[in-house]
């Protein structure tokens, strides 16, 4: 039985689309240090090899004959505080690594070598299995560093949290939902087919699995997801994208939104929303622009609403951050 999700409202910092690379590892001659953080869930394919030996799906160290142990350094796209990580050893059982502690650092440069914190320490791990791992620090991070002892192979690293970014100065309209500046998809109805985080990652959907959708709806109602914004502000323009959403696409869309002064107290049906956009018409495979939004005033969350059910690939909320003319 699947152990439950503790972090899904956070955002996956070590998503490779929001430009975060695996920039160092002492060795990786089995399987490349790039796929652990492979957005694709790790797969065992029986009977492949390459030239070095058996293809696993992660990183994978040789087996160490002298002293020492093996880590690679990971620096994320957008720096962002960490709460928590899924350390994945799926299909790795007679060559996972038995400890791992993990540290971080603030940096602008490549692979640092001084300033690192333990966030993490030494911790047992078992094979072929799911490790979820709060943290509890609130300090902004750049990198992170991954040790194993003494080495073997881990398949993926889910590094979860929230996207950190600077406001200082910005003047003009800021898409306030998007991953890079700090927006965060926080609850949903139902994501049968897709994850409601795929609402506002970078660049338009790539397929039918790039975005949010739901199982079709058998009973009365709709489906529904809340976001988090970057920051407090004025929303004053709408994008809602059902790139190659075609046969699934929902009939209609409304936005509402809120200032809540927690995510806890964004529910789904609280008295605090308000209209943004009511009920309006979608059409399949396009972008719908929505500019005659309700002046609601300065808000936090927004309440996507879809009906009865389908799948959207983007959402686009634009304004100003704490509301600035």
């Amino acid at each position: 039985m699947n152990q439950p999700h503790p972090f899904r409202h956070w955002v996956q910092l070590e998503q490779p689309r929001l430009g975060t690379r695996v920039t160092f590892a002492t060795d990786e001659f089995f399987a490349a240090k790039e796929r652990i953080i492979d957005s694709a869930e790790p797969v065992f394919i029986d009977g492949k090899y390459d030239d070095h030996g058996k293809w696993m799906d992660g990183w994978e160290s040789r087996r160490k004959r002298i002293e020492g142990h093996d880590y690679c350094v990971i620096r994320f796209g957008v720096p962002g505080v960490i709460r928590g990580f899924d350390i994945d050893t799926s299909h790795f059982t007679g060559n996972y690594p038995p400890q791992v502690s993990i540290e971080a650092c603030h940096s602008d440069l490549e692979t640092p070598e001084e300033a690192w914190t333990e966030i993490l320490a030494k911790t047992d791990i078992e094979g072929d299995a799911h490790h979820y791992i709060s943290i509890s620090n609130d300090t902004v991070w750049t990198h992170i560093r991954l040790h194993i002892y003494p080495d073997g192979g881990i398949a993926r690293l889910r590094v979860y949290g929230q996207v950190q970014a600077n406001f200082a100065g910005v003047d003009g309209y800021v898409d306030l939902a998007a991953i890079e500046n700090g927006g965060r998809a926080i609850d949903c109805s139902d994501e049968h087919y897709g994850s409601m985080h795929n609402l506002n990652v970078p660049g338009r959907g790539i397929n039918m699995g790039d975005g949010w959708e739901t199982a079709r709806r058998r009973g009365p109602g709709n489906d529904w997801m809340i976001l988090s914004l970057a920051q407090a502000g004025v929303i004053e323009r709408a994008e809602v994208d059902t790139a190659h959403f075609k046969g699934n696409y929902p009939d209609r869309v409304a936005l509402a939104a809120a200032k809540f002064d927690a995510d806890e107290l964004a529910t789904p049906d609280s008295k605090q929303w308000q209209i943004l956009l009511p009920e309006s018409k979608l059409k399949m495979d396009q972008q719908h622009y929505f500019e005659d939004l309700q002046p609601i005033g300065e808000v936090t969350h927004v309440r996507m609403s879809i009906y009865p059910d389908g799948g959207i690939s983007r959402l686009r909320l634009f304004g100003r951050v704490g509301g600035a003319k």
